[in-house]
């Protein structure tokens, strides 16, 4: 389900998916109050009852407010919905990853995001209905997280999907049936809302269901159509409501009141095309896409007051709530706001560790590094350290993801299978951000500093800007609350309008970025109307002949292309590899022929080969001779030498995935891949780079594999199959209900759709040229293969003859030579800068006398230029100076050790120090005027800049900064 984008558009309080998970809360109150129909709130001795045997029907009276012999616990809700979908022709399908196969789409927020081609008509559909329970991620208001009552990051929703067979009537009856029926809810508490024009399904509620008049409310654009942007597919929605205070009566109700309505099913009937003009056409294939969401129904059912505190989440809570030595059913606001946060968050940050997103500080790997930082941040803010079990690393993050693991079966069984390297990635996470959280705290210290200076100097009361409160909360994790406390105990105030302004700003990018799912229909579908998806050759044959279906310029449909033209070709059959699976496109040539058997007439150069509209391929081309139409038979034909090193380089990293597993551990998965004609590259997450002795091994494991001269085994079997075999998938390709599984015996087995050899033994050998780390538990291998690993050695054998050459010796004699050259260079090195220690020390005694006095402290100052003396000798000469000139003495030294080079020394003794002169600060603000920076302690200092010509003018200002300073303290 998706929110129609014109409510997104008109208000920035209402959340951009999913409007019956997240609705718009019209009050922010912690809590309703507890009266008739009001849920109570929960306390550690109510727990939820899990049903075992046959599944009960729900009484009415667990929903009203009364006493009931059971609950409904979150897994019996989601099978009942599986179920009764299942037994009405739906086929269960899982959940797609949290990382989604879209490109845009940032994270999947939305039950419907794995049909999208489905509903564009971009794929066949390959069942007429559908039904899931879907893993989604949604962190544009995650500010409201634990402050209402509805609002999270992670949720479950379940929904049911049809592709062009049943519509409106039977989605209306079933959710009544399903809502009523199956869970029990009092028809008499149900509203519904429906599009104010669609009289269908008005009438459907009406004479069909049953539900009178008044309960039925016909709303707006904004609220019930749902758009997918400016054009593509449309139509009205259809929304049920619960009612917690039906005594309120029907008169002037408003679904829109968050103390009395929550919505948890939402009908969307897709019977409409927008098109340019704003125009609405039916659509040949009406669709529907329905969303409830899980934790919702189970507040409804288990009686509770919010979300949090169903059996899906309260758990965690109450696990945060004992290691923090609270109790939840007795902690205030702030408290229980902070658990919720936690319960939240963790289960969002351990389903997206389990899919594959490492911390990190780009994309996706931002978000769950933000979520955890935030949990980290919140828990030690009500006093959470350790797991209460003599951790003694103080981390808390894996004693919650234990809990949150074991309610993960039913909602993902990979999660358990995957226990060992989440755990270890939020222990490192932790464990990194408690650093950071040191460096906050003192680069808070500098800004209530700076502010103390500045308001002195100003005349004005000392405030920490709004910019400054917001880099310390977003980079470094610190809590505003922290921040408004030391601040205030420091004499500072907070710039809280300030920080709210750069809170938006975020949320509005995080909305803009991360949160819309767009489709169109255009050129592009009318293209899918007309061709065929493309038959794939390329496993048999690296030649076919192909007839031209569909000629491309800029995305727009041509007849004919002539000489020199850059096009896309669509073919209705290839031998070309289209890139996916981190494999690139095939290169190659088309050939066209005046007549059959005729003279050659146009050549075409393929560069690159890429999948789009659902299965087409798309050859990207330049005619180099002649020209080509729509319709013309030509001859096609892969570079077979290129193709070659691809399909090693595939292999060549299926084998390189199964070494690192078998010498790293099995906790380790792929995050990336690149297949070249030339090269490969694997990315995959690791907490810590890799030993010599590793890379070493790992080579050796799969050169050894080339060498046992394995025949692969490729088959095409069911999806499900293949996973029971063990097969994994590789990253980045997209599976369908069959696939095909490439296997080396013994070694390897994975879903694949690229291209390799027919034998182990054609890879000929595997070289790693690099590894290293690419982000935060990301690290990234480089490795040739075949042709490729013949030419690296063998150019690395003439690197290595010259070498001998030069250093006249033999090849096993180079390292040792080379350690005794460098360690000749380090012993000469050491000496010259001795010696020029020594010189700028000589250099400097004779500069003791040039020493001002400055009355009445007896302090003596020294501010000179010392030509072009390193740093190393500056700092030499400073410290002679000032014990030379006695107590109490300030010196500064400037120099240009080399072009665009400054080096400035500041020098204070106790006495100077003991006024309130900081070398570090003081040396830090000369610097600027030389284009550099520097600081270090009160009594000793070193900075540098890139413009010399600026020393002189920089030194005269320190000359006269210091004379200020100590004058003003002698008065």
């Amino acid at each position: 389900m998706l929110i129609p984008a014109r409510r997104l558009a008109s208000s920035a309080t209402i959340p951009a998916v999913y409007p019956h998970i997240f609705p718009a809360p019209r009050s922010l109150g912690l809590r309703r109050q507890h009266g008739r129909g009001a849920p109570a709130r929960r306390t550690s001795a109510t727990p939820v009852v899990r049903c075992s045997g046959s599944l009960p029907v729900a009484n009415p009276a667990t929903v009203s407010g009364t006493d009931s012999s059971h609950e409904w616990s979150g897994d019996t809700i989601r099978r009942r919905f599986l179920d009764f979908y299942a037994a009405r022709g739906h086929k269960i399908l899982p959940s797609s990853s949290l990382v989604p196969d879209d490109p845009t789409v940032f994270l999947t927020i939305a039950g419907m995001l794995q049909f999208k081609p489905i509903f564009l008509g971009k794929e066949p559909r390959r069942v007429p209905c559908a039904t899931t329970s879907q893993k989604c991620i949604r962190t544009n208001d995650i500010e409201n997280v634990g402050r209402t009552s509805r609002h999270q990051t992670f949720f479950e929703m379940l929904g049911n999907f049809s592709f062009g067979d049943y519509f409106k009537k039977d989605a209306i009856k079933w959710a009544w049936e399903l809502t009523t029926k199956e869970y029990g809810l009092p028809p008499e508490r149900l509203w519904i809302s429906v599009f104010e024009d669609d009289d269908e399904a008005f009438s459907i509620w009406l004479s069909e269901v049953g539900v009178p008049k008044e309960r039925i409310k016909r709303m707006g654009e904004d609220d019930n159509f749902w758009t997918s942007g400016a054009t593509g597919p449309c139509g009205p929605c259809s929304e049920m409501y619960y009612d917690f205070h039906p005594e309120r009566g029907s008169l002037n109700a408003d679904l829109n009141d968050d103390s009395r309505f929550i919505e948890f099913y939402n009908l969307v009937f897709m019977q409409y095309n927008k098109n340019d003009d704003g125009s609405l056409e039916p659509l040949k294939q009406k669709n529907i896409d329905t969303g409830m969401g899980l934790e919702r129904m189970a507040r409804i059912l288990q009686n509770v007051p919010n979300n949090y505190e169903t059996d899906l989440i309260f758990p965690i809570i109450e696990k945060a709530a004992s290691m923090a030595l609270v109790s939840y059913s007795t902690a205030d606001d702030a408290m229980s706001t902070n658990l919720k946060i936690i319960g939240d968050h963790m289960r969002a940050v351990v389903y997206l560790i389990s899919d594959g997103v490492i911390p990190s500080n780009i994309g996706r790997g931002y978000v769950v590094r933000r979520l955890i930082r935030r949990v980290v941040r919140t828990g030690r803010l009500i006093g959470m350290r350790g797991d209460g079990h003599e951790n003694s690393d103080d981390t808390f993050l894996p004693s919650l993801a234990e809990t949150v693991i074991s309610l993960s079966s039913e909602i993902d069984p990979d999660v358990k299978s995957r226990r060992k390297s989440i755990l270890g990635e939020l222990q490192r996470e932790e464990l990194r951000f408690v650093q950071t959280l040191g460096r906050g705290e003192k680069l808070l210290d500098e800004l209530l500093d700076e502010a103390l200076v500045s308001a002195a100097d100003n005349g004005d009361k000392p405030c920490l800007s709004g910019k400054n409160v917001f880099l310390l909360y977003d980079t470094y994790g610190f809590p505003v609350e922290i921040t408004s406390e030391i601040a205030s105990e420091r004499g500072v105030s907070v710039d809280m309008k300030g920080f709210d302004v750069e809170m938006e700003n975020q949320r509005k990018q995080s909305q803009a970025a991360h949160n819309v799912i767009k489709l169109s229909v255009g050129n592009e579908n009318e293209i899918v109307k007309s061709i065929p998806d493309t038959e794939f050759l390329g496993y048999e044959s690296l030649f076919a002949t192909a007839v031209v279906k569909g000629l491309l310029i800029n995305g727009n449909p041509v007849e004919n292309v002539s000489e020199g033209s850059d096009v896309e070709i669509l073919l209705d059959r290839t031998p070309f590899y289209a890139e996916s699976g981190g494999q690139i496109g095939d290169n190659g040539f088309l050939y066209a022929y005046e007549e059959e058997g005729g003279e050659q007439n146009a050549v075409i150069e393929i560069k690159d080969v890429q999948k789009s509209l659902g299965n087409i391929f798309v050859h990207k081309a330049t005619i180099k001779q002649g020209s080509v139409e729509v319709g013309k038979k030509i001859d096609a034909a892969v570079d077979g030498k290129l193709r070659q090193g691809a399909k090693v380089h595939h292999t060549a990293t299926h084998l390189l995935q199964s070494a690192l597993k078998s010498v790293i551990g099995s906790e380790t998965s792929q995050a990336g891949s690149l297949v070249a004609f030339d090269r490969l590259r694997f990315d995959f997450s690791f907490h810590r780079p890799l030993s010599e002795e590793e890379l070493l091994e790992i080579e050796s494991l799969v050169n050894q594999w080339i060498s046992n001269a394995t025949h692969l085994e490729t088959n095409v079997m069911a999806l499900q199959d293949a996973k029971n075999a063990g097969a994994t998938a590789m990253f980045g390709e997209k599976y369908g209900e069959q696939v095909r599984v490439v296997e080396v015996p013994g070694v390897s087995m994975e879903l694949c759709g690229g291209t390799h050899v027919n034998n182990t033994a054609e890879i000929r050998g595997f070289r790693i040229i690099s590894e290293q780390g690419i982000a935060s538990g990301i690290r990234r291998i480089e490795a040739v293969a075949g042709d490729a690993f013949v030419e690296y050695v063998c150019s690395r054998d003439n690197y290595m003859r010259h070498l001998c050459s030069s250093l006249k010796v033999k090849a096993e004699d180079v390292n040792s030579r080379v350690e005794t050259v460098l360690e000749e260079l380090r012993t000469t090195r050491n000496e010259v800068s001795s010696l020029r220690s020594k010189i700028a020390v000589l250099k400097a005694a004779t500069l003791a006398s040039k020493a001002a006095i400055i009355e009445p402290q007896n302090v003596r100052i020294l501010v000179e230029n010392m030509g072009d003396v390193d740093a190393d000798g500056l700092k030499s000469a400073a410290e002679h100076l000032v014990g030379a000139l006695q107590d109490p003495a300030a010196v500064i030294l400037g120099s240009c050790p080399g072009e665009g080079k400054v080096s400035l020394v500041a020098a204070f003794s106790p006495g100077v120090v003991k006024m309130g002169i900081q070398a570090g600060k003081f040396v830090g603000g000369i610097a600027k005027l030389c284009g550099g920076g520097g600081g270090g302690k009160p009594n000793f200092a070193q900075a540098g800049g890139r413009k010399p010509e600026n020393l002189p003018d920089a030194l005269e200002k320190a000359r006269a900064e210091i004379v200020s300073s100590i004058s003003s303290k002698s008065s």
